[in-house]
């Protein structure tokens, strides 16, 4: 198994923590150096917030640990790739490359709806790699959804 991949499995574990408090199963950790330094997951539902986004959460988490909104050569990997203000949160927090899993057709902002990584002239840019353990960080989305209309029924 390649680091990417151990990495993400990482971010499915966060992931399915949200899962089990009824929250969009959206997993995030940041690594430097090959050490994870935060990880988070969605709040949204539990903290009546929508700002609680797991990349938002995790960018925090890791600021706080190295003292520095500057994460500098500090890798993302988040399940769903991210919306229009965690993307804008990632350039801004300087993290040096993004791998994310599932593509968000709906409200993606590195490439499925727009790309905010690339398509404009941002001070900052930030790599990214997707589709990692895709199949897995889309099943626990699918999966969740699938259960959450049968509990409204």
């Amino acid at each position: 198994m390649q680091e990417k991949e151990k990495f993400m499995k990482k971010a499915l574990q966060e992931a399915k923590k949200a899962y089990n408090k009824l929250e969009v199963p959206v997993g995030c950790i940041i690594v430097k150096n090959g050490e994870i330094i935060a990880k988070a997951h969605n709040l949204k539902e539990t903290k009546y917030d929508t700002t609680k986004h797991a990349e938002i959460l995790a960018i925090q988490k890791a600021s706080k640990k190295l003292q520095s909104w500057r994460l500098i050569d500090c890798e993302m990997y988040v399940t769903l790739e991210p919306c229009p203000m965690c993307a804008g949160a990632i350039i801004n927090s300087r993290i040096k490359k993004i791998y994310y899993g599932a593509k968000d057709e709906k409200t993606g902002a590195i490439g499925s709806v727009l790309n905010l990584l690339e398509d404009y002239k941002f001070n900052h840019k930030v790599e990214v790699e997707s589709s990692i353990l895709e199949n897995e960080c889309q099943a626990i989305l699918k999966n969740f959804f699938k259960n959450l209309r049968k509990l409204k029924k």
